[in-house]
């Protein structure tokens, strides 16, 4: 999907316990995660004794020095993080690991999702007395867990994470041990490794294959697995779980080369491609996909009705997004620098293009006006994954109904307004046949139907509540 200013990443979180390069392990595994989150970047490493941190703005390689890199070098024990903001600001003091210090000893922290419950308890722990240092949700688990008493930690870690609703991937970090939660509806994806003899946990197994670690398994919802020097402990911090994978994982997020439970997000691309195709009945004489997570789809579309597909449009990939300013004229020139049809492809042909996901219309709009120019007679839009029409609160970064044009709009009406000759969504049923054909636990897909598995009142924003009382 390419719509800017419309959905983007969610972050990224690696860890790894007793490795002699486990900062630059971690350095590189969180490049391969570059994609899930581009506006800050972090390490954090353990000594066996203190907690040793670096972080900045930007890029992995605008946000950490050389200089900070070597100050992180001796230590084998590391977690890392790049963040895209879904809650608080752009701003250093929100960028992540977190490194907390006390005198019972240090914690780092690296989150990835959304607490739905965060401004409330957060709100709670101020009226108690707690002091904040950022705008993010995540910091509300270092204050819960500084107060919970007793001295064992796992109890304490088990007794904090009973008290968060949301999605939470969190790998957290005290001087002796790596501790790794999956909320128990296991919204975000998190994957254990092995490295050289080292346990490492990633939200994409790309990242284990850019250190060359082993992909073991992916973690399950509700599970809590603690690394230390004597080994890994497998447990759960609940016995109720409810596996609820984000849908937009396997349609856009993830990077192609990543696996869920051992199949590659490639491969299930090109199978709802292959599912689109069994829905719509359009005559053609070339597919094209919207680069670059949608030429897989466009594949499997391909493959199944027969039609070549080619090339049709080329992606810039270096035009940058720190320029970009909000509002509907930059969004349309950034689209312009991004995508450019290929006029000897696509002239004096009918066009199928398939991309992954409608959110504004602002990049579907450009393509068909784009490649018309282009001289294409006709162009039929085909999207993998059915209409996205409710906001998420998990950990993506659509907040409102007023930013999706499938929530106002019929899919007729988006046809017009993209200029489209015809436009052809995916089922929800179809989609959860693929997901199911390969393993699949249980998928969250309620930016498609609004059947949020966890409840969301408590993140709704006041403006929002009052969007959805008018109906708007």
């Amino acid at each position: 999907m390419h719509e800017f200013s419309g959905l983007n990443e969610e972050c990224g979180i690696f860890g790894i316990w007793g490795h002699p390069e486990a900062s630059e392990l971690t350095y590189m595994a969180l490049h391969s995660l570059q994609h899930r989150g581009q506006e800050g970047a972090g390490i954090v490493t353990s000594s066996g004794d203190y907690l040793f941190g670096a972080r900045g703005m930007g890029l992995l390689t605008e946000a950490l020095s050389k200089e900070q890199l070597e100050s992180l070098k001796p230590f084998p024990h590391a977690i890392g993080h790049v963040r895209y903001a879904t809650t608080g600001g752009s701003e250093l003091s929100n960028v992540q690991p977190f490194l907390f210090k006390s005198h019972t000893g240090d914690l780092g922290l690296a989150h990835n999702g959304n607490l739905v419950n965060a401004i409330n308890v957060r709100r709670a722990l101020e009226d108690d007395g707690s002091i904040f240092q950022t705008t993010s949700d995540s910091e509300v688990f270092a204050h819960l867990m500084r107060r919970e008493n007793g001295t064992d930690r796992k109890s304490r870690i088990k007794k904090v994470l009973k008290q968060l609703k949301g999605a939470f991937a969190f790998v957290i970090m005290h001087e002796d041990s790596l501790t790794v939660a999956l909320d128990d509806h296991g919204v975000r994806p998190l994957m254990l490794g092995k490295k050289d003899g080292s346990y490492c946990v990633a939200s994409e197994t790309c990242a284990f294959t850019a250190i060359g670690a082993e992909y073991i398994r992916d973690i399950e919802a509700g599970e809590l697995i603690t690394i230390t020097d004597d080994g890994i402990d497998y447990d759960y911090y609940t016995d109720q779980t409810y596996p609820n994978l984000c849908s937009m994982e396997y349609i856009y997020f993830a990077r192609a080369d990543s696996e869920f439970r051992n199949t590659s997000t490639y491969r299930i691309r090109k199978e709802l491609g292959r599912a689109l195709a069994d829905e719509m009945d359009v005559e053609a004489d070339i597919v094209i996909g919207v680069p670059d997570s949608s030429l897989a789809a466009a594949k499997g579309f391909s493959e199944r009705v027969g039609i070549p597909q080619e090339q049709g449009l080329l992606k810039n990939r270096y035009v940058g997004r720190t320029f970009i300013s909000p509002g509907q004229e930059a969004r349309e020139r950034a689209v312009r620098m991004k995508l450019s049809p290929v006029r000897d492809i696509v002239e004096g042909k009918r066009v199928i293009v398939i991309d992954d996901s409608i959110v504004r219309g602002t990049t579907s709009r450009f393509i068909v006006k784009a490649l018309k120019k282009a001289g294409a007679k006709e162009v039929h839009m085909g999207v993998s994954s059915p209409p996205l029409k409710n906001p998420c609160y998990y950990g993506i970064d659509v907040s409102t109904h007023a930013e999706i044009i499938a929530s106002r709009k019929s899919p007729d009406e988006i046809r017009d307004e993209i200029g489209a000759d015809s436009l052809t969504y995916l089922s929800v049923d179809k989609m959860h046949d693929v997901y199911h054909q390969f393993g699949s636990k249980g998928q969250c897909d309620a930016c498609f139907t609004g059947n949020y598995p966890i409840d969301i009142e408590e993140a709704i924003l006041p403006q929002e509540k009052d969007l959805k009382q008018k109906g708007v």
